[in-house]
């Protein structure tokens, strides 16, 4: 059969597959062994064990479950609601300072949790109530909060530019300093739109403030300054050449550990055992998947598609960025149904050398990959953050959320937008701190 053909049949049924309800990693196990056992026969089974271990024998994943306990140790706290609470009273005076108090709150904790719907419900629970109290729209109230919560797979430390980094053997220490301007610019574009919506609501109570003294404002401050103390340590130690992605990572899931129980009282076993079972539970699922991806990959590589599938888009006479409207079309009706770890895992090893040969930068392309599966995570049907946040507040409807986040999703395509325009938004800061790639 033709490679092509047969790899159209492989897209098909893999969806089909992960559209039945089973898990991601399962389903791509089962794609990969029945083309396997088809096409080469059973004897193409045998290094299968040997690929899927092969893919986990790699020193840069130890980051991956260390990063989580971090985050897992911050989300079991006071953290967010602190960190919320500390920029409400400092930003208090600035005009439409609460929804800039919840975004910047939602860039914060997404530094430090890395995860997307840790950052919705920690900020959600205190940031939706508080801003409806004083009038803000529910639209704004949620859209906000669930649009603020995607940052956490963009902003350092980022466990899904961690998967990327290993599917396409890129630095993890470059691709995390590729996402600090773009999310710093997101998170203007979200503060923007909001401030905007929420002046069109006409309502100037909105912009009225609460007064808080100098004392107030200063006693919030130990709660919090050690986590971001943290954080600019870890970043520290990685592009100081101190310690590689996966040492650093593994000091600061202890030391967060630590000032959670030191601060925030976190004593109790269960507490800490909660702790760490989720977080085993979590790297446990991303780990499967990364090695059933590297058994999917092989599969392709075996018959010959991934080569194929290169070389056809190779002979295409079309403008590369026509080439790269296409792959973000991809990128975005795929992100709508999977979640991000699955969709780099399979997409990103193919269009990487796509991408390479058509003359753009891997690094800028994890910028742009990493923002179409932000839209994923607030557009419908999967939605993730769109149900976390209808968790927090179930008397906002699903339909007011939704609407309320679609502007958020136009400001993440105006990102994609600027950074195909001025890709040095993501190629700069890695070229300074760690030199220009050859």
């Amino acid at each position: 059969m033709d490679p092509l053909v047969l790899g159209a049949l492989v897209a098909v049924i893999t969806i089909v597959v992960l559209f039945s309800g089973i898990s991601v990693a399962v389903g791509l196990l089962i794609v990969s062994a029945g083309f396997l056992i088809t096409f080469d026969g059973l004897r193409s089974l045998e290094l299968l064990p040997e690929i899927f271990f092969g893919k986990l024998d790699n020193f840069a994943l130890l980051s991956i479950p260390m990063f989580i306990i971090m985050g897992a140790a911050i989300s079991s706290t006071r953290a967010g609601a602190d960190l919320y609470e500390a920029l409400e009273r400092w930003l208090t005076r600035v005009p439409g300072g609460l929804v800039i108090s919840n975004l910047g709150a939602c860039a914060l904790f997404a530094a430090m949790s890395g995860s997307s719907p840790a950052t919705c419900a920690a900020i959600g629970k205190m940031g939706i109530p508080e801003m409806r109290k004083r009038g803000y729209p529910d639209g704004v109230a949620a859209g906000s909060i669930a649009a603020g919560g995607t940052l956490g797979i963009l902003i350092p430390p980022s466990v899904t530019m961690i998967v990327y980094g290993i599917a396409t053997e890129t630095s993890i220490g470059r691709l995390f300093l590729a996402g600090v301007v773009p999310g710093l610019l997101l998170v203007t574009l979200f503060m923007a739109w909001s401030l905007y919506s929420t002046w069109r609501h006409g309502d100037a109570t909105i912009f009225r403030s609460n007064k808080y003294s100098l004392r107030q404002r200063l006693e919030i401050l130990p709660r919090v300054l050690p986590f971001i103390a943290i954080i600019i340590g870890v970043l520290y130690a990685m592009y100081g050449g101190i310690a590689t992605p996966s040492e650093t990572a593994a000091v600061g899931a202890l030391l967060c550990l630590v000032i959670a129980m030191v601060i925030y009282k976190l004593w109790s076993p269960k507490a800490i055992w909660v702790v760490l079972r989720d977080s085993t539970r979590e790297s446990v699922m991303i780990l499967f998947i990364i090695a059933a991806a590297g058994v999917f990959a092989y599969m392709l590589s075996s018959l010959f598609i991934t080569q194929s599938i290169a070389g056809w888009i190779g002979t295409l006479e079309v403008n590369r960025w026509v080439l790269m409207g296409v792959i973000n079309l991809f990128l975005l009706i795929a992100g709508f149904f999977l979640p991000p770890v699955a969709v780099i895992l399979m997409a990103a090893p193919i269009l990487l050398p796509i991408i390479t040969t058509a003359g753009f930068d891997p690094y800028w392309f994890a910028v742009v990959l990493t923002i179409n599966m932000e839209i994923g995570l607030i557009s419908p049907p999967v939605g993730l953050n769109l149900y976390v946040i209808n968790g927090i507040a179930p008397d906002i409807s699903l339909k007011t959320i939704l609407t309320g986040s679609l502007p958020y999703v136009v400001c993440m395509v105006i990102a994609i937008v600027l950074l195909c325009i001025f890709p040095d938004l993501a190629t700069w800061l890695p070229d300074v701190v760690m030199g220009a790639l050859l």
